[in-house]
């Protein structure tokens, strides 16, 4: 058994979103969830996971309006809707080259850039040997959001309080803050292991009236060590997690990771909701 002590969607992906206190749930994952991305001209999708590239996003904040309008806050404070053209033209001047804001996904889904991080367990080995070196010299390895979404891969990621206290007690000068991990369900489960999620792959979630099925363990990429909101930088978080939960993937090896993705079933989240499991 645990509690719903976190609620959340990110209506543009890789920018901060809103806390919630009920939100219905469909195959998609919660509505209103990363229903937006920002792209470049090469359909490249918007996402922090590199830095160099993406990173002011981060600075950036989407929420929903009770219409269902993307509205952004950018850093200076200025809020617009989407298909405001100056929001196309701010979010450009921020990220020093032409993007703009786009609700359509591509069928067969869009490419997605990734910093290789230098500890182990962030990519897939295979994957690491593949990594070139773009125009801001970072290193990065390519691939694609989940085909007709602006995912990377699961539809909904939850992570539990037990998890992040045991990495918490592993370094304890780090700020393991839920939101460093961006997910959109946070558990409070005071009686379980260190990493209780593990235990549920393949389970179903019975979380309010909402059902779920655990899918995969969430492989962590460099985000929760960026700056958001008031959180600072700080490398050594994943670093902690590398070293603490490095668990086999599919047939990818050993990641890090921290959270479950979970597939939709059924039904709408409410903030205090009990979840429970079973095979």
């Amino acid at each position: 058994m645990g509690t719903v002590t976190a609620l959340r969607r990110y209506p543009v992906k890789s920018m901060v979103g809103e806390a919630l206190t009920s939100v219905a749930v469909t195959e998609r994952g919660l509505c209103g969830d990363r229903v937006s991305a920002v792209l470049d001209d090469a359909g490249t999708v918007g996402s922090a996971k590199h830095p160099r590239k993406w990173g002011p996003l981060l600075r950036c904040r989407s929420r929903l309006t009770s219409t269902d309008t993307v509205v952004v806050e950018l850093p200076d404070g200025i809020v617009l809707s989407a298909g405001d053209p100056d929001l196309d033209a701010r979010l450009s001047n921020l990220l020093g080259r032409h993007v703009f804001l786009s609700a359509t996904p591509r069928e067969h889904g869009g490419a997605l850039e990734r910093a290789v991080p230098e500890y182990e367990g962030g990519v897939p080995d295979a994957v690491r040997s593949t990594a070139t070196t773009d125009a801001t010299g970072a290193a990065i390895t390519s691939g694609q959001v989940a085909p007709g979404t602006f995912f990377d891969y699961g539809t909904v990621h939850l992570v539990t309080t037990t998890a992040l206290a045991r990495l918490r007690a592993t370094y304890p000068t780090g700020d393991f803050a839920p939101r460093r991990f961006r997910p959109n369900l946070v558990v409070d489960t005071p009686d379980g292991p260190g990493f209780p999620e593990d235990s549920w792959i393949h389970s179903r979630l019975r979380i309010g009236e909402a059902l779920f099925r655990a899918v995969v363990p969430t492989p962590r990429c460099v985000i929760p060590t960026l700056a958001q909101e008031e959180l600072p930088p700080d490398p050594g978080i994943m670093r902690a997690v590398a070293r603490e939960h490095r668990i086999p993937v599919f047939d990818l090896g050993r990641l890090s990771c921290v959270g479950v993705y979970l597939d939709v079933l059924e039904g709408t989240v409410n903030r205090s909701a009990l979840a429970r499991s079973w095979w």
